[in-house]
């Protein structure tokens, strides 16, 4: 990943602009930090979440060397990865496993009575899972169905 950045360097001391920074940092630099991210997002730590961040924010101090982070994500008209990852996570889960025509709705619990579902404050869609491990409550399809079902 260092390398990647200080090609980034590179092309800012070479004098490209703003806009191709960031096509850089958007097409060669991010899609790295965010590959299978649905998979692995619910698993991260707080610290692995922190470190990938650090990345982004130091790209973007180098393509917007006098603002904070803050600023500098608002003038790129970028998210952070946390939001990135989020939303990546929900759309594979609603486009990859909520769909009839998928192959992977085998993989979800069955679903609950509608009449149950009227009369809760609550309602969640599908039965709970049985879960007997901390990994797998960490896992993928748990956190879509707390988060996204």
């Amino acid at each position: 990943m260092s390398s990647r950045l200080y090609f980034l360097k590179q092309l800012k001391r070479a004098g490209l602009g703003i806009d191709d920074l960031l096509f850089f940092y958007c097409s060669a630099i991010r899609p790295i930090m965010e590959y299978a991210c649905p998979v692995w997002h619910s698993g991260l730590t707080v610290k692995q979440s922190r470190t990938l961040e650090s990345l982004q924010k130091r790209a973007l101090n180098i393509i917007f060397p006098d603002m904070d982070f803050k600023m500098s994500v608002i003038m790129a008209c970028i998210d952070t990865l946390q939001v990135r990852r989020e939303v990546l996570t929900k759309r594979f889960f609603r486009r990859s496993v909520m769909q009839e025509s998928s192959c992977l709705p085998y993989l979800l619990p069955e679903k609950r009575d509608s009449d149950i579902l009227d009369k809760l404050r609550h309602p969640r869609i599908f039965q709970s899972l049985s879960i007997k491990t901390v990994k797998f409550t960490n896992s993928f399809l748990p956190y879509c169905l707390k988060h996204y079902a």
